[in-house]
C-alpha cells in the first residue's frame, strides 16, 4: 500500500517515493529481462549476473507504473483493471502533489526532487507528456483552483520563475535579453538564504499562463542547449513558484516557496579501475550532483545521531539553492524514478542507494511571513503614530511649524511607499499579461503555419526539449546557417555550422535540400554533397549534432507515429552506416545480450558526442581526430572465452603520428573541458580580444584537454596453445595478431620447445603417448619468439616500435623494444620450469593458451618494460602454479 499524503504533514522528514517506469523501445529491442519486483512501499532489484544476489528498500512511497496499463483513445494511461497496480500519474500526484499543495497553503515552503538516469522518467513524472500531464502542471491547476475557492477569505498572488544550472552557472529560462556571461550570481541574505539575483519573476493568475512560460522556457533550454553545444541531461532545472496569500481579517499574511527541481542525469559512469588522469576530470560534470550527495549523506549521519562537522552546502549552485529544502525550512518530497531493465542494473542500484540516504534528512519547516507585508504593516503603524504627534501639536496650540513641517513630510512619504508597494502586484500582472498574450499570438500563428508549410522539427535527447523548435520552409529558396540578415533565411546556432550551411528549394510542393562548401549534412544516416530531395519524415543532422526531423505538407503526413524518430533512433541509424547494429547477420551485428547491448547503447550515445569533438578540435586548430572503437570485440582470454568488451575512443594526434585510447569515463570527462576550452575561445573571438599567446586555442599541453603524454598501446594478441607440451612435443606456428575489432595487425612467429633442465631440445623418444604420465616429474620448455612480420603500426608511422608482452604470469614479461622495423627479427627466448606438475598444471596445458600482446610504442621510446619488473619468478597458468616456475633467459 502507498502511505496517504496526509501522512507527510505530521514530520519534517523528507519523504521519498520510487516509481518504475515501462520499458522504453530501446529495451523492448533488446529483450531486456526485468529485474525490479515491488511488493507494498518496497522495491527489491535482482543483479542479472547473479540470481541470488538481492538488494531489498523500503521508502515511504512506491509506484509500480511498469506494466499493467493501457491507453485510452485521448492517448491517456489508465489500469487495466480498476484497482489494479499500475500507478498512473494522477496517482502520483494525489499522494505527492495534494501533500506539496497543502503545506504551501499553510505557509510553508515545499519542495519536490526528481532524481534518475537520463530516461528513466524524471520528467514524464514532473512535466508529463501529451494528455498524461505530470506533478508540476497538475499541481498548478489546482493551486490555481484553491485560490478560486478561497477568494473571499484571503487574496492571493502567485510568481513564476524558471532557470537552469548547467556547469555552475545559472541560466535565467524567461529573461528577454541576452545571455548573461557566467550566469546570474547567487547572493546571500541573512532572511532570504541563498537567491539568484536578476532572475525573472513573472506573477500569474491562471494555471494556462504558467504552461505558457514553462513552453517559453523549454524553448529558450532547447535554444541555449543548442548554442552552448551543451547537453540538457547534465543540467538541473528549477520551477519555482511563490505564493503570497494576505488574510484580512486575520491581518495575517503568508508567503511560501514551491520548488520543483528535475535534477541531472545520475549516470553512474563505468568506472576503469584506478585510473588517473593529469586533468581534474569531472569535477565540473558532476560537481553539483557530488555535492548534493555529500549534502544528503552528512544530514543522513546527523539525523541518526553522529556528530558531523561540516554541511557542504557551499560547494556548489545547485545546493546552495536547495538549503532549505534539505535540512532546513522546506517541507520536501524526493521522487527516485529507475529503468527495470537488466542493462540498468548499477543506475538503478545506484539511484537507489542514493535515495535510501535521502529518506533519513530532517527539516525544520515554519511558517514564513512576507516581508513585504511586514513592511506595510510597519508603515502604517508609523502613520499612525504620526497622526498623533500631529493631532497632539494642534492641540496644545505649540507653535512648531517646522516640527509639522517635517511630520508632514514623513507620512506624505509613507503613503506614497505603501500606494507603491500594493500597486507594484497590479502592474507586474498587466506587464505578463501583455507578455503572455504577445506569446499566445506567436503559438497561434504557429500553428497555422503548420498547416500551411512544410518544416523541420528539432529531435533532442531529452524528450521534453523534443519538438520544442519548428523551422518553416515556405516557398522558394532559403538559406539556412548562422546568418540572420537575409529576409530569405533560417538562423540555426550549434556547432559545425556555417554562416551559409545548406540551401532550402520548396518548388512545386517538392523540397530539396543542397549542402554548401565544407558543410556537414547528413540525410537519414548517411553524408550527402549533391542537392537531394526530402521525405516526409526523413532525418537530418547539420553540422556536428543539430538533429532535425522533416515534416512534409499537410497532405503528405497522415496518420504516421513520430515518435518513434527520437534522439537514439537518429545515432542507430549513423551506427548502422558504420556497420554497428542490432541483430541481423553482418559482422557489426550485436545480438541481444545484455552486456554487448549496453555496449551498443554506449556506442551510439557517443556518436555525437565524437562528432562535436571532432569539431571542436577542427576550429581550434588542434590536428587532433577522434574515433570510436569496441575494445575487446575479437579478442578471447587463455581459454579462448570471449573478454568483456567496452566503448573506447582512439585519440589521434594527425601531424606527429601519435595515438591514445581512452575509455569512455575519460573522453566523457575531456569532451567537457574541451567545452569549456571551446567556449572561452568562442567568446575570446566574439570580444575581438585575444591577446596573441594566451588564447585558449594555444594551451600549454598540460592543460591542454586535447592532448596526453603518449603512452605504449595494445595494438592486439595472439593465442599461442600449449596442448603440445601435455605430450612433449614441439610447435612452430606462424599466429596472426588480432586487434581489438578483428583487424590483422602483424604475423608472429612462434615456438614452444620442450627440453631439457640445461635448454637442450629433447628428441622423439622423449614424447608421451599419455599426458599423465607428466604427473609429479619436472617439466621444461620454452617459448621462442622469432620475428613479427607485416607491422601495420610501423607502416602507418617509421618513428614508432613495438614489444611483445607476455600475459597470464605472475608478473608481466616483455620482449625488448624493437624501432623503425616492418619486420623486426625478435630471437627471444624465455625459459619455464615446473619442478613438480600437477593434475591442475596439466589440465591447464591441454585447455589454456598463452596470450601474446603487441604493444605499440611511441615517439620518445617508453617501452612497458619500464612499467614492471622483470626479475622475479614468472610462469604460466593460475597464481599458485606460477609460484612454481622459474624464469631463465638467454
Amino acid at each position: 500500500m502507498r502511505a496517504k499524503a496526509s501522512d507527510m504533514h505530521g514530520k519534517d522528514c523528507v519523504k521519498v517515493a520510487v516509481r518504475v517506469r515501462p520499458f522504453n523501445k530501446r529495451e523492448r529491442d533488446a529483450g531486456s529481462r526485468c529485474i525490479i519486483s515491488m511488493v507494498s512501499s518496497s522495491i527489491i532489484i535482482q543483479d542479472p549476473r547473479d540470481s541470488q544476489n538481492r538488494r531489498s528498500f523500503c521508502f515511504d512511497y512506491a509506484y509500480w507504473s511498469h506494466s499493467g496499463f493501457t491507453k485510452d483513445q485521448g492517448g491517456l494511461c489508465v489500469p487495466e483493471e480498476p484497482g489494479g497496480r499500475y500507478a498512473d500519474q494522477d496517482s502520483v500526484f494525489q499522494d505527492l502533489g495534494e501533500g506539496i499543495l497543502e503545506n504551501a497553503l499553510q505557509g510553508y515552503n515545499a519542495t519536490l526532487l526528481a532524481y534518475g538516469q537520463t530516461g528513466s522518467g524524471k520528467s514524464y513524472s514532473m512535466v508529463g507528456y501529451g494528455p498524461n500531464k505530470g506533478l508540476v502542471p497538475k499541481l498548478c491547476e489546482r493551486l490555481f483552483q484553491a485560490i478560486r475557492e478561497n477568494q473571499d477569505s484571503r487574496q492571493c498572488q502567485v510568481f513564476f520563475s524558471m532557470l537552469e544550472i548547467y556547469n555552475e552557472q545559472v541560466i535565467d529560462l524567461l529573461s528577454r535579453g541576452s545571455r548573461t556571461p557566467g550566469g546570474l550570481r547567487v547572493r546571500e541574505e541573512q532572511q532570504r538564504g541563498f537567491y539568484v539575483e536578476g532572475l525573472r519573476t513573472v506573477p500569474c493568475d491562471s494555471a494556462p499562463q504558467v504552461e505558457q512560460l514553462m513552453e517559453q522556457g523549454t524553448r529558450t533550454r532547447t535554444t541555449a542547449a543548442t548554442h552552448m553545444n551543451a547537453n540538457s541531461s547534465r543540467s538541473h532545472m528549477l520551477i519555482i513558484l511563490q505564493l503570497k496569500q494576505i488574510f484580512s481579517k486575520e491581518s495575517i499574511t503568508k508567503q511560501s516557496n514551491i520548488n520543483l527541481v528535475d535534477l541531472a542525469g545520475s549516470e553512474r559512469q563505468r568506472s576503469s579501475g584506478s585510473e588517473a588522469d593529469r586533468l581534474k576530470e569531472g569535477t565540473a560534470i558532476n560537481l553539483s550532483l557530488t555535492t548534493l550527495g555529500n549534502v544528503i549523506s552528512a544530514l543522513a549521519d546527523v539525523a541518526v545521531g553522529k556528530k558531523v562537522v561540516h554541511i557542504p552546502y557551499r560547494d556548489s549552485i545547485l545546493t546552495k539553492l536547495l538549503q532549505s529544502a534539505l535540512g532546513g525550512n522546506s517541507r520536501t518530497v524526493m521522487i527516485a524514478t529507475l529503468s527495470p531493465a537488466d542493462i540498468c542494473y548499477e543506475e538503478s542500484l545506484s539511484t537507489l542507494r542514493y535515495a535510501e540516504r535521502a529518506k533519513r534528512i530532517q527539516n525544520r519547516a515554519v511558517v514564513n511571513e512576507s516581508p513585504t507585508e511586514r513592511l506595510v504593516k510597519e508603515l502604517k503603524a508609523e502613520n499612525a503614530r504620526l497622526l498623533q504627534r500631529l493631532s497632539r501639536l494642534g492641540q496644545e496650540g505649540r507653535r512648531a511649524n517646522d516640527e509639522t513641517k517635517e511630520l508632514r513630510q514623513l507620512l506624505t512619504h509613507n503613503e506614497l511607499q505603501i500606494r507603491a508597494i500594493q500597486t507594484l502586484w497590479e502592474q507586474h500582472l498587466q506587464e505578463a499579461l501583455k507578455d503572455w498574450e504577445q506569446q499566445y499570438a506567436n503559438i497561434t500563428q504557429e500553428r497555422r503555419m503548420m498547416q500551411m508549410h512544410p518544416y523541420i522539427l528539432n529531435i533532442n535527447e531529452d524528450a521534453q526539449l523534443s519538438g520544442v523548435v519548428k523551422l518553416f520552409i515556405q516557398e522558394g529558396e532559403w538559406d539556412i546557417g548562422l546568418c540572420d540578415s537575409s529576409q530569405r533565411s533560417i538562423s540555426i546556432k550549434g556547432l559545425g555550422i556555417q554562416e551559409r550551411h545548406a540551401v532550402f528549394r520548396n518548388e512545386e510542393r517538392r523540397v530539396t535540400l543542397t549542402p554548401l562548401a565544407e558543410s556537414k549534412v547528413i540525410v537519414n544516416g548517411h553524408a550527402v554533397s549533391q542537392t537531394t530531395e526530402l521525405q516526409h519524415l526523413d532525418r537530418l543532422i547539420l553540422g556536428s549534432n543539430c538533429t532535425y526531423l522533416f515534416i512534409g505538407y499537410p497532405s503528405e503526413r497522415g496518420g504516421d507515429d513520430w515518435s518513434r524518430y527520437d534522439y537514439d533512433y537518429f545515432q542507430s541509424e549513423l551506427a548502422a552506416a558504420e556497420g554497428i547494429h542490432l541483430g541481423g547477420s553482418s559482422v557489426g551485428s550485436i545480438q541481444a545480450d545484455p552486456s554487448l547491448l549496453a555496449v551498443f547503447y554506449d556506442y551510439i550515445k557517443l556518436i555525437p558526442m565524437v562528432a562535436e569533438a571532432n569539431q571542436m578540435s577542427q576550429e581550434l586548430n588542434k590536428a587532433v581526430e577522434f574515433g570510436l572503437e569496441i575494445k575487446n570485440l575479437a579478442l578471447s582470454d587463455p581459454k579462448g572465452h570471449d573478454l568483456e568488451k567496452e566503448i573506447v575512443v582512439r585519440v589521434t594526434a594527425i601531424g606527429r603520428k601519435q595515438v591514445w585510447i581512452w575509455s569512455k569515463a575519460k573522453f566523457v570527462n575531456r569532451k567537457f573541458l574541451m567545452e569549456e576550452v571551446y567556449q572561452q575561445h568562442q567568446a575570446e573571438k566574439s570580444e575581438e580580444n585575444r591577446v596573441e599567446g594566451l588564447s585558449t586555442a594555444a594551451l600549454p599541453r598540460d592543460k591542454d584537454p586535447f592532448w596526453d603524454p603518449v603512452e605504449p598501446l595494445l595494438l592486439g594478441t595472439a593465442h599461442l596453445w600449449l596442448q603440445s607440451l601435455a605430450f612433449r612435443i614441439s610447435l612452430e606456428e606462424q599466429l596472426e595478431v588480432m586487434g581489438s575489432e578483428g583487424t590483422e595487425e602483424a604475423i608472429l612467429q612462434a615456438q614452444l620447445v620442450p627440453c631439457t633442465s640445461t635448454g637442450l631440445p629433447l628428441g622423439e623418444d622423449d614424447i608421451l603417448i599419455d599426458p599423465s604420465e607428466l604427473l609429479g616429474r619436472r617439466l621444461d620448455f620454452q617459448l621462442v619468439l622469432d620475428q613479427c612480420c607485416g607491422l601495420r603500426w610501423i607502416k602507418e608511422a617509421r618513428n614508432r616500435g613495438v614489444q611483445i608482452g607476455l600475459f597470464d604470469s605472475s608478473q608481466p614479461l616483455y620482449t625488448p623494444a624493437v624501432w623503425h622495423n616492418v619486420n623486426p627479427l625478435l630471437d627471444h627466448r624465455v625459459h619455464f620450469t615446473s619442478l613438480h606438475t600437477s593434475q591442475r598444471l596439466l589440465d591447464y596445458l591441454q585447455s589454456s593458451a598463452v596470450v601474446l600482446e603487441l604493444w605499440g610504442l611511441q615517439a620518445f621510446r617508453f617501452s612497458r618494460a619500464q612499467l614492471f619488473s622483470e626479475s622475479s619468478a614468472a610462469g604460466l597458468g593460475e597464481a599458485e602454479e606460477c609460484k612454481r616456475f622459474t624464469e631463465k633467459r638467454k
